[in-house]
This record gives C-alpha cells, sequence and structure tokens, in this order.
C-alpha cells in the first residue's frame, strides 16, 4: 500500500513495487509535486500527433512546389528574355487587331511602319501576324524551305475555290508535282503556241469590216443557239445587204467576238477596264481551258469563273465555309465547272483528240508514281491557273493602259518601240517579236510595282528563326506566328525606289536598275524565291500581245478621271471606270 505523496513509477507501480491504489475519495488539498506521465498503449497515435504531422507535410509539399514553380518560371522568364520578339502593334484586346487588320492591311502598315520598324507583329483574334517589310528581311521569308515556312495552312481558304485534291489541299510533295505540271504546260515551246493564239484574239477586237457586221444576225444566232439548223442561218444571211468579197466561215469563237465587238466602229468610247477582263479571258480560254470552251461553252464558263471571283471576299480568308449568299453561289458554280470539263475530258479521251492548250497538258500529266491526274485533279488545276492569271493580267493590262495614256511621254516611246518594230519584222507579231518589246516590258512592270493585284502574301512559321533588320536589329520570329510581307508596300519603299509613288518605267532602264540596287526580293509583284510565280513570262506575253495590238491599230485617249485603286477587293485591281475614247487607224512608220 502506497499512502500519500506516493510517485509513480514508469510502469505504474510504486518505488516499493507494489500496485498503487488510490483512495475512493481524493483530500481537498492536491499532493504536492504530482507529475501526471502521459500513458500511450503500444501502436496508439494520438489525435493531435496526427494533425501536426499532416500539417508538416502540407508544408513541406508546398515548399517543394513553391521551389519547383519558381525554378520553371525563371527559367520561362530567362528564356522569353532571351527571345528579341517583334514589336508588336499595339490596339485595343481581343478584336483590336481584327479591327485595324479589316480597316485595311496597306493603311495598317503606312501607320506602323515609321514607328515600328521593317519586322512587327499584329495579334489577330488567337494569331500572331509578323510583318517583313523590306529585301533585307524578306529573304527568308522567300528562301526558307516548307518545312520551316509553309503556304498550306495560309492558303486554305482558296480551297472550296480550286477543289479539293489540288494545290492548297495537298500536302507538299504532291503539290511539287502538280506546280511541275503547270511547269510543263508554260514552257517557251509552249508559250510561242499560246502566242499565236493570244495574237489571234487580239487581232479581232474591233476589227470587223462591213461584211462581218452585216453577219452580226448569224453569229447571235449562232452564240445563242449554236445548233441552230442551216435553214435559219440562211435566212440570217440573206438579212446582209451584201455578200461579203470572201468566204467568212465563221466558228463558233469568231460568232461570239462578231457579237460582243461590233461596237467597237471606227471610233467611240468604251470602259477600257471593261474590255480588257473580257479579252484577258478570251485569249485564256483559247490558251487554257481549251478549244471546246472557247468555241462553244465560252459565255457559261466566263459566268461561272465571275460567281468563283466573286466568293472570293476578305472575309472568305477567315470564314472561307461562311454559309453567305457569295459562298453558296462559288460552290454551286465550282461544281458546274467539274461537270463541263468532266464532259470535255472524256470526249477527248473517247476521240482520241490531243490539243495544244493547258488542259491537255494536265490531261497527260502523270505522277512519279506513274498515276495519272484524275478529272477533279485537272479541274482544279485548270481553276487555279485562270484564277490566278486572269486577275494579274486584266488589272496590269488597265493600269498599264491608264498610265500610259496619262503620260504622254512614255507613250510616245511605246509607239516608236512599235514603228521600230514595223520596220524590222512587218506587221507579224509572234513570241520573238514580243520579246524585243523592252520598252512596252518596263512600262507593264512599273503598272506592277505601283499596283500589284495580291498586297500581302503569307506563310505558317513551324519553326523559330531570328532575323536581321537593315538597321543591324535581329528579331527572334516564334513557331506558330504567320509571316506576311506586302509588295503593294514594299514596292515603294523610297530607300530603294527613287519618287516611289510617281510611275517611272525608265527606272528600270539599264544603268539604273533600281530594282536589284538593293539586291533581292526588291520588286516582289511575283513572289519570289521558292514560291515564284510561274506565269510570269505567260502574263507579260499576253499583256503585250494585247497591247501591241491597241497601239498599232488604234488612237486612244482616256476621258475619265484617272481610276483610283479598288482596296476592298480581295486582289486589288481598279476602282470603277477606266473610260477611253478611240478611233481606229494603222500606225505609220513614216
Amino acid at each position: 500500500m502506497g499512502g500519500r505523496g506516493s510517485i509513480l513509477g514508469k510502469n505504474g507501480r510504486t518505488k516499493s513495487g507494489n500496485k498503487a491504489t488510490l483512495p475512493p475519495t481524493a483530500t481537498k488539498s492536491p499532493p504536492p509535486q504530482v507529475k501526471l506521465v502521459l500513458v500511450v498503449a503500444p501502436g496508439a497515435v494520438a489525435p493531435g500527433m496526427d494533425l501536426l504531422k499532416e500539417k508538416f507535410l502540407n508544408i513541406a509539399l508546398l515548399f517543394l512546389a513553391t521551389i519547383v514553380i519558381a525554378k520553371l518560371l525563371s527559367a520561362f522568364l530567362i528564356s522569353r528574355g532571351r527571345k528579341r520578339l517583334p514589336p508588336t502593334v499595339k490596339s485595343w484586346p481581343v478584336l483590336g487587331g481584327l479591327a485595324r487588320f479589316m480597316k485595311g492591311p496597306i493603311v495598317m502598315l503606312r501607320e506602323e511602319y515609321p514607328k515600328l520598324g521593317s519586322v512587327f507583329t499584329l495579334n489577330l483574334l488567337n494569331k500572331n501576324i509578323t510583318f517583313f517589310i523590306g529585301p533585307e528581311v524578306s529573304s527568308h521569308f522567300f528562301k526558307a524551305p516548307e518545312s520551316d515556312l509553309s503556304q498550306q495552312e495560309v492558303y486554305q481558304f482558296n480551297v472550296p475555290t480550286f477543289g479539293p485534291g489540288v494545290v492548297f489541299d495537298v500536302d507538299y510533295s504532291v503539290r511539287q508535282e502538280q506546280f511541275r505540271f503547270f511547269t510543263e504546260s508554260l514552257r517557251v515551246t509552249k508559250l510561242k503556241s499560246y502566242v499565236d493564239q493570244m495574237v489571234v484574239e487580239a487581232e479581232q477586237l474591233g476589227f470587223q469590216t462591213k461584211e462581218e457586221q452585216a453577219l452580226e444576225p448569224l453569229a447571235q444566232e449562232r452564240v445563242k443557239f449554236p445548233h441552230a439548223d442551216p435553214e435559219r442561218e440562211q435566212e440570217c444571211a440573206s438579212k446582209s445587204e451584201k455578200k461579203p468579197e470572201r468566204a467568212l466561215p465563221i466558228p463558233h469563237h469568231q460568232a461570239y467576238l462578231l457579237d460582243y465587238f461590233s461596237k467597237w466602229g471606227d471610233n467611240g468610247e468604251v470602259d477600257l477596264k471593261y474590255e480588257l477582263e473580257h479579252l484577258i479571258i478570251l485569249t485564256a480560254s483559247r490558251c487554257l481551258l481549251g478549244r471546246e470552251v472557247r468555241d462553244k461553252l465560252f459565255d457559261d464558263v466566263s459566268s461561272l469563273f465571275h460567281d468563283l471571283d466573286n466568293g472570293m471576299l476578305p472575309i472568305s480568308v477567315i470564314f472561307p465555309y461562311l454559309p453567305i449568299p457569295a459562298h453558296r453561289r462559288r460552290d454551286r458554280a465550282r461544281k458546274k465547272l467539274a461537270e463541263i470539263f468532266a464532259n470535255i475530258i472524256s470526249s477527248r479521251k473517247c476521240a482520241g483528240k490531243s490539243e495544244n492548250d493547258m488542259l491537255q497538258c494536265f490531261i497527260d500529266s502523270k505522277y512519279k508514281d506513274g498515276r495519272p491526274t484524275t478529272d477533279s485533279e485537272v479541274t482544279g488545276l485548270l481553276i487555279a491557273a485562270l484564277f490566278a492569271g486572269q486577275h494579274t493580267s486584266s488589272i496590269t493590262s488597265a493600269w498599264t493602259g491608264a498610265y500610259l495614256l496619262r503620260h504622254k511621254e512614255f507613250l510616245s516611246a511605246v509607239l516608236e518601240e512599235q514603228k521600230s518594230l514595223i520596220k524590222q519584222h512587218g506587221k507579224k507579231v509572234d513570241h520573238d517579236v514580243l520579246s524585243e518589246m523592252d520598252v512596252l516590258y518596263r512600262c507593264i512592270k512599273e503598272a506592277l510595282r505601283l499596283h500589284p493585284p495580291l498586297i500581302l502574301l503569307l506563310r505558317s512559321s513551324h519553326s523559330d528563326f531570328t532575323v536581321k533588320t537593315r538597321e543591324g536589329k535581329e528579331y527572334d520570329v516564334p513557331k506558330g506566328h504567320i509571316v506576311a510581307t506586302s509588295p503593294a508596300f514594299a514596292n515603294r519603299l523610297p530607300y530603294i525606289y527613287r519618287d516611289p509613288d510617281r510611275y517611272d518605267p525608265d527606272r528600270f532602264a539599264a544603268g539604273r536598275d533600281e530594282d536589284k540596287v538593293a539586291g533581292p526580293f526588291s520588286y516582289i509583284s511575283f513572289g519570289g524565291g521558292r514560291h515564284g510565280c510561274l506565269g510570269e513570262p505567260f502574263a507579260y506575253l499576253q499583256i503585250k500581245a494585247i497591247w501591241s495590238h491597241l497601239l498599232r491599230n488604234f488612237e486612244l485617249e482616256l476621258i475619265s478621271p484617272f481610276p483610283e485603286i479598288d482596296w476592298n477587293a480581295m486582289v486589288v485591281g481598279v476602282k470603277g471606270k477606266v473610260m477611253v475614247h478611240y478611233k481606229r487607224r494603222q500606225l505609220s512608220i513614216e
């Protein structure tokens, strides 16, 4: 027994070794120097200790996570600090960049280039567009391989127009093979034969004899009813006041011309822009689309191409499949064109016929694995060819005419050149004669410098790269950026072109060569590098053929105000009409 004051040992016993027995009741005064010892059974955990350990573990994890995040953030900031990103165009968040872009890319470039320099980025919705202005920074844009800077993603909006399985709807290797088909169809030997066809079309421009005009009712009947019976044709022909002095067999394409150009008499007024647009598509139809289209289906095909053209709007770049009326007309036209060309291709194959045109080149083309082109591919390639060529040629033809008629000194120069060529070669106009028209070439090139139809060229960046400006600054362009350059803006840089807004074809003459002084890519109306325009030689020949004919056979005077630029068009051209007064004459070489 232990009395009061006994001290419990560690095992709950008294120092004497006996178990301690507490009395049933405690006295009022507490025992002196009592030590309370917590007795813990083996394997048991106290609730307080559990909470303490959990808190310690959470703090440790939080501390560890903080260290990891800090290191990652530090690495990111250091990496980002090392990247010399291009300056950014200031705009309102989210939609500000889109508003700046839709206001007009050239307007935005004019405002930002003086402030930000030759490399800068515009935040456009969820995309970053980095602009390169000038040949010094554009080299990588034009020379980079497709694996670094790609066309495919940025030109996807063309797929509804061109169709599936061609150009920007296929991978790069297939696209390269299709471009080889284009190259084959535009070789010099082909171009020479195309020139002959261009001249045939141009020479019929406004050159109706009175006898041919007398057959106009017959022409109209042939256009409207290509399979009209002979009795009806005889009835139409009998309305003529007199018979022509020579027999005039009238194929369908001539019948169309007789109807269309009947208004071109000895003198009058015409909208030159409208006339050139139609003449360009006439010559393109003959050389590219084929005899069947040119002879029998020109009116239908021209109308369908018009719907395709009008289906290419600025909004189409961002939302190419938006269900708007213009897009629905575009899709219907594309489907109808596919049917027309499928019938022509089938007819040629069944008849074993072979024509001298781009259509035939595409029909005969084969991929490296031996696979022939499909009807759908042929149609898409033809649409792409005409869509590109028609715009460039018609727009540039109109600007060339407007500038020549405004600047009499250059008009006199091209007339003198035509006289000289007539003295050397007579009235013959072929590939070789057109190649000698250097003055006219420079006049066309200068119009194209001032007014390139494509104001923006785009690529998608697949890897980071560095660009160095003319001033020596270096910027890192990240992977995922859209990279853009502007022929319309770069072609007017004052440190490359003297008095850049002035029409001066002599800037390209030997001794000045302003387009070469600053190095490659100073003149980019036709692009350049890996993706230069394959149709450039065709376009120059086509425009030369038309304007050499006009210069030799008509006096022209611009009677409307000098045209403005149609910035609202997807392919930027001439706004409004270009009215001219014409008078028929033969160019005198005396």
